[in-house]
């Protein structure tokens, strides 16, 4: 999917509004285990993931990271609280992956929505899906039990598993990897 389709898909715009902001987009290769946002820096851009996953990710203060999300291809990617605040960031995004991405200046975008409306409408419509979905982990990761977790896990990402390691999907369930073992692999009943 290329990036006006994956836009109209969540919410078209104008053939004006592309040509004027398409020219504004740059293709970039993430090379697998590179960073599109760091922790500690200011972001500026976003990015449309053509192609490749990637994983949103905190580290505590003794080093342990946590997986926050996971990004498939076709999506939309950026370090939005930064963005938003102008603070730097906290949550890093890491290439699991060889990615094709396609940024963009997160001002060179804001700075158009009152010229061209349906923009702005294509980027809350986005920020909505963004919060309904983190609710719905936020629900998740104390509603259910690590198993239904996984279970939802395949659903949302499939595939996904033959190119990230075990240690990945079981830091985003929030828990160890040998408890994501015994998931995978229940023993037999007698």
């Amino acid at each position: 999917m290329n990036l006006k389709s994956f836009f109209d898909a969540v919410s078209p715009i104008s053939d004006t509004t592309w040509e004027e902001i398409e020219p504004l987009f740059r293709k970039e290769h993430l090379a697998q285990h590179d960073h599109f946002t760091k922790t500690n820096e200011t972001a500026t851009r976003i990015a449309f993931l053509e192609s490749g996953i990637v994983r949103a990710y905190f580290t505590n203060r003794e080093g342990k990271e946590y997986n926050k999300q996971f990004f498939v291809a076709p999506t939309v990617i950026g370090a939005y609280t930064s963005l938003l605040k102008g603070s730097p960031n906290l949550i890093a995004q890491q290439a699991m992956t060889d990615c094709i991405i396609w940024t963009i200046n997160y001002n060179e975008i804001t700075n158009r929505y009152n010229a061209f409306p349906d923009l702005e409408r294509l980027s809350r419509k986005m920020a909505e899906y963004y919060f309904l979905e983190k609710e719905k982990k936020e629900l998740d990761i104390v509603l259910l039990n690590a198993a239904e977790r996984y279970q939802i896990f395949q659903k949302e990402f499939p595939g996904i598993e033959q190119h990230i390691t075990q240690y990945h999907v079981a830091s985003y369930l929030g828990i160890s990897p040998i408890q994501l073992s015994r998931i995978r692999h229940p023993k037999e009943e007698k």
